[in-house]
């Protein structure tokens, strides 16, 4: 079994420009191969805000490493078995949202870490071990060494102890979710108290050299503006969204066009005749 590198992490070690991801909401495994063939670093495949089943995220996260593509899964909260699933489903890293404190960034540490580091069970006859033909120790080093865990920060207190979150062994990321902390505040995402308090966020992973990204547009000012503003990595609209948007932009397009009422053109009225 060849030694398995993480992907999300060498598109974030990049220097010249941030990581590019979408998310994945819709159960299908087109959406998987039509976000590689984008071209796009990694998808994050959303058990939060989906129907998604933890079978067709196994079978998402399967197209996504054979297409080259780095998985990550984001669960609805931290839940031991459901993480350990996912990753041994091959995932590379996990997700979590609203973590609030360093004992909550811990607590997901020890569901994603092997022991002495965590509790994680051992399953390496699963996808993330070869099914059983690879290395066991290959299995425990990826597990240990290259999966990824990423704490969204989602509310002013999350703010307020991100320092103390991103220092937390076994923390590798932060994600910004700037809806849910603009929500707990009250306040529209531009508003100038959400769009201080994601700057505190920012200097905070920055200070503790942990990447942190966003949940960001398609447009390519809305990725500069993620990369100026000190993002390592930004996760771009989502499939159900992006071909909402192109379905209307069709349907607008169409509807357009207009029968023309003169000489050279038959009206409608004649067609039908």
């Amino acid at each position: 079994m060849p030694t398995r590198r993480s992907r999300f992490r060498a598109a974030v070690a990049d220097t010249d420009r941030p990581a590019i991801g979408t998310w994945v909401k819709l159960p299908v495994m087109e959406s998987i191969e039509m976000s590689a063939a984008a071209g796009f670093d990694f998808v994050v495949i959303d058990l939060e805000h989906s129907a998604m089943s933890t079978e067709t995220a196994f079978r998402q996260i399967g197209v996504a490493l054979l297409a080259g593509l780095s998985p990550i899964a984001r669960v609805p909260a931290l839940d031991g078995g459901m993480v350990s699933r996912l990753l041994d489903a091959g995932a590379e890293g996990i997700m979590l949202p609203h973590v609030d404190t360093a004992a909550d960034a811990e607590a997901a540490v020890a569901a994603m870490r092997f022991a002495p580091r965590g509790d994680r069970g051992m399953g390496p006859t699963s996808r993330a071990g070869a099914w059983g033909l690879g290395s066991y120790d290959e299995y425990v080093r990826y597990g240990q060494e290259e999966a990824v865990l990423i704490a969204q920060i989602e509310s002013a207190l999350a703010v307020e102890n991100a320092a103390g979150i991103a220092r937390v062994p076994g923390v590798d990321a932060l994600l910004i979710g700037s809806t849910d902390l603009a929500a707990s505040e009250g306040r529209a995402g531009s508003d100038p108290v959400v769009q201080a308090l994601m700057a505190e966020a920012v200097a905070a992973a920055r200070s503790a050299g942990t990447p942190i990204g966003n949940a960001g547009g398609v447009a390519p000012e809305s990725v500069q503006a993620a990369a100026d503003n000190g993002y390592s990595f930004s996760v771009m609209s989502n499939d159900a969204t992006l071909l909402a948007a192109a379905l209307s932009a069709a349907a607008t397009a169409g509807r357009t066009a207009q029968y023309r009422h003169d000489d050279g053109v038959r009206r409608r009225k004649d067609i039908d005749q």
